[in-house]
């Protein structure tokens, strides 16, 4: 660990009161779960995916409340 990342960590745990080894213990298990989550695959039967197909390549239906929704300036396009 350097010299910086070692003083990142030491202000995470001043700041929330958390031993390192618990800190470091949450921080895998988090990781691990988000691995695993990206990991996962989803089988169905061809039946299902046909419809799942069908469904996806069928035309949207025009939605005038979200036209006119997105019609609108943003306010993050907004400039002062």
């Amino acid at each position: 660990m350097t010299p910086a990342q070692d003083t990142v960590v030491r202000r995470v745990l001043d700041a929330t009161g958390v031993s390192l080894n618990e800190y470091v213990v949450n921080c895998a298990v988090e990781s691990a779960a988000n691995d695993l989550a990206d990991r996962h695959v989803f089988a169905v039967s061809p039946d299902a995916w046909a419809e799942l197909q069908a469904v996806l390549d069928r035309p949207a239906n025009p939605n005038p409340r979200i036209a006119a929704l997105l019609a609108e300036p943003s306010v993050l396009d907004a400039s002062e």
